[in-house]
C-alpha cells in the first residue's frame, strides 16, 4: 500500500502535466503539442514512483528498458500515420496499438546495453519523419477542447496501473509499460477525430522530434541512479533532457 504522498504523486502529477501540455498545444499548434508531449511527462513520474517504491537499482533497470521501448513508439507513430491516410481514427488507432504491442513483444526477448539502445533509438528517430510522411491539414483545423478531463484520467490510470504492478512484473516489464503511448493515444486520437488526420500526423511528427530529449533522459537516469542519490539523478536527467529539448527546438530539426 503506497503512502499518501506517493499516492498523490500518482494521481495528480501526471494529469497536471498532461493538462499543461494540452493547453500549450492548443495555443501554439500540433507541432508544439507533439514536441512538448514527448518530454518525459508520463514516463518520468512513473519511473520516479517506481524508484520511490522499489529502489534506485530497480528504477535504473526499468529506465533502460523504457529507453529501448522508444523503438516501439516509433513503430506506433509510423503505423498510425500510414493507416490514418486511409482509415478513420478507430481503425488507425487499433492498427497502431497492435503494432506497438508486437514491437514490445519482440523487445521483451532481449536486451541491449544502454549505449547500444541509445544509438538504436537515435537511428530510428532520424528515419521516422520520412516514414511518417505528411497529410495535408485544413488551415482552420484545430483540436476540440472537451477532452482534457479524459486525457488527465488516462494519465492517472496508467501511472497507478504501472507502478502498482512494478513489484510483481519486474523492472523489464515496468520499464516497457512505462512507455505505453498514453500521450500518443489520447492526443492523437482526439485530435484526429476533431481536426482530421493531417492534424494528427503533425502531432506525431512533433512527438518524434521530442523523443530525442526523452532518450537522453532515460539514458541519463539509467547511468545516474546507480551512482547518485535519487533526487540528484532525476534532477540531472531532467536538466539534460531539457537542454536537448530546447537546443533541438532552437536549431529546428528538419522533418
Amino acid at each position: 500500500m503506497p503512502n499518501l504522498p506517493t499516492l498523490l504523486l500518482k494521481l495528480l502529477l501526471v494529469p497536471s502535466l498532461i493538462a499543461a501540455v494540452t493547453l500549450a498545444g492548443r495555443r501554439w499548434g500540433p507541432g508544439v503539442a507533439g514536441w512538448l508531449s514527448a518530454f518525459p511527462i508520463v514516463a518520468g513520474p512513473i519511473l520516479l514512483v517506481i524508484a520511490l517504491e522499489q529502489g534506485p537499482a530497480f528504477a535504473a533497470e526499468a529506465a533502460a528498458h523504457t529507453l529501448l521501448t522508444v523503438l516501439a513508439i516509433v513503430v506506433f507513430s509510423v503505423v498510425y500515420a500510414r493507416a490514418a491516410a486511409r482509415q478513420r481514427m478507430p481503425a488507425a488507432m487499433a492498427a497502431a496499438l497492435l503494432a506497438w504491442a508486437l514491437a514490445v513483444s519482440v523487445l521483451r526477448l532481449g536486451a541491449l546495453p544502454p549505449w547500444a539502445a541509445f544509438a538504436a533509438v537515435l537511428a530510428a528517430l532520424a528515419v521516422a519523419p520520412r516514414l511518417i510522411g505528411r497529410i495535408a491539414a485544413p488551415p482552420s483545423a484545430h483540436a476540440a477542447g472537451g477532452d482534457l478531463p479524459w486525457r488527465m484520467l488516462a494519465g492517472a490510470m496508467l501511472t497507478v496501473a504501472v507502478t502498482a504492478a512494478a513489484g510483481s512484473v519486474g523492472p523489464r516489464l515496468s520499464g516497457l509499460f512505462a512507455m505505453f503511448p498514453v500521450m500518443s493515444t489520447v492526443l492523437v486520437g482526439f485530435s484526429h477525430r476533431a481536426a482530421g488526420p493531417g492534424f494528427a500526423v503533425d502531432l506525431l511528427r512533433g512527438m518524434i522530434k521530442g523523443y530525442y530529449a526523452f532518450a537522453v533522459f532515460c539514458l541519463a537516469l539509467t547511468l545516474l541512479l546507480v551512482a547518485q542519490p535519487l533526487a540528484t539523478a532525476f534532477l540531472l536527467a531532467t536538466a539534460c533532457a531539457l537542454a536537448v529539448q530546447l537546443g533541438l527546438r532552437r536549431i529546428s530539426l528538419p522533418g
